[in-house]
Formats: C-alpha cells, structure tokens, sequence
C-alpha cells in the first residue's frame, strides 16, 4: 500500500468568477521510505499537490490517500489529528514562532500530542544535537541564521514521530553551502529514521539528491524517474 496516493486528482481555484486550473487529472502513489522531489516551474502545481497531500487543501475533484485512508472522508478536526500524529512539515519560511526558543519550537508538537515535558524536552534536546545545534537551544529564530532556523523547523517536523516529512521548497532561502548541509541532514533521516520525504523544488541541487523525481507541467504529471 502507498503510503500517499493521489487519485485523478484535480484542483481550480477561483478569482473574481474566473477559474485557474491547477492540477488536472492527477494520479500518483509515493511509497515508504522514499525520499522524492516534485519538480517542476511555478505555477506547475508541485506546490497545490504537496497542499493536498498534508490535508491543507481539498481537490475539486479526485481522491487523496494516506496510508489508504481517504481524506475526503474526515472531518476537520480528525484531519487535525492525522496531521499532528502523521505528518510534519518545513516550509520555505521556515514558520517558526518568534517568541519561542529553538528548544521550545521542536517541542511545541509534542505538546500538542500531549508528551509529558521531560520526555518532550529530552527528545529535542536530541534532536537538536542531531541537526548540529546542540548549543542553541536557548535561541529564539530571529538570533539565527536562516539555514540555522531551517535545521531547527527539520527537528520539530521530525520530533512529533511522523510517517513522512512534506517539505516545500526548503532550500529556497538558503546559499549553496548551507543547503548541500541541510539536504544531506534530511537524507540522513531519511536512511536512519525511515521517514519519507517528499518535497516541492524547481532547486537543481534536491532533484539531485532525489531517489525519485516527479516532473509536473501545467498540472500534468509529465515525467516520473526513480534513479
């Protein structure tokens, strides 16, 4: 079983009575374990599929899976669930919340999840020594670097345990030399986790990194490469 799986997906927005197809007839399975890249240019729909696939949006019409399960099916609050315990995210702003440390940021989701404090703040005491930041937990984002910041939102979208990882064009704020580190710190996870990653990029440098490379165009799927 995949374990994401969009089924003849499509997505239009609307703006002003004047409609903006986004996907049109999307079909694809990513299976455990893989460490996968959407390509493709802006406005190709690697981001509007990612959307989907975190239960952040609805198709207009179609199916999304996670682990079998359609999501269409769910309500809002047990969509709210699945997200916490299932998935985590990093997003190209990085979204950490300014009044917090690095610390507290990684243990915000396991809050959520209700993981009793010790607990919750010895595993992102790990965490953040995983990514190499062993020493700035005390920092709040704005007392970071970008790449510094980027490293702590991979450590709290790993903190909460999830099946797979949605990152949306992580590396897009990030020189050569930081995003070379931060790839091969999410490759590292995914080896010796079992995470799945599945990312939104048009950057050279993640499709290189990439075991598998979905290709959209105009919200088409045009190519799928596994290497």
């Amino acid at each position: 079983m995949p374990i994401l799986e969009a089924r003849d997906v499509t997505k239009t927005y609307q703006t002003r009575g004047v409609e903006t197809p986004a996907l049109r007839g999307v079909s694809l399975a990513i299976e455990a374990g893989e460490f996968s890249a959407l390509a493709g240019p802006s406005g190709s729909g690697k981001t509007t599929l990612l959307n989907l696939f975190g239960a952040l949006d609805v198709p207009t019409s179609g199916e999304v899976f996670l682990e079998g399960q359609p999501l269409g099916a769910l309500s809002g609050s047990q969509l709210a669930a699945l997200r916490l315990e299932k998935l985590g995210f990093v997003f190209q702003a990085y979204n950490l919340i300014p009044v917090l440390t690095a610390r507290e940021n990684v243990e915000f989701v396991m809050e959520l999840q209700g993981v009793k404090p010790a607990e919750r703040h010895a595993r992102a005491e790990s965490l953040l020594a995983e990514v190499g930041l062993g020493e700035l937990g005390g920092k709040r984002p704005l007392e970071m670097s970008g790449g510094q910041q980027q490293r702590v939102a991979v450590a709290r979208a790993i903190a909460s345990g999830p099946r797979i990882v949605l990152a949306d064009e992580p590396t897009a704020n990030l020189d050569s030399k930081t995003a070379g580190q931060l790839l091969d710190l999410m490759h590292a996870m995914n080896r010796e986790h079992g995470v799945t990653f599945l990312f939104s990029t048009h950057d050279a440098r993640v499709i290189a990194k990439a075991s598998r490379v979905v290709r959209l165009v105009d919200g088409r799927v045009a190519a799928d490469e596994r290497r």
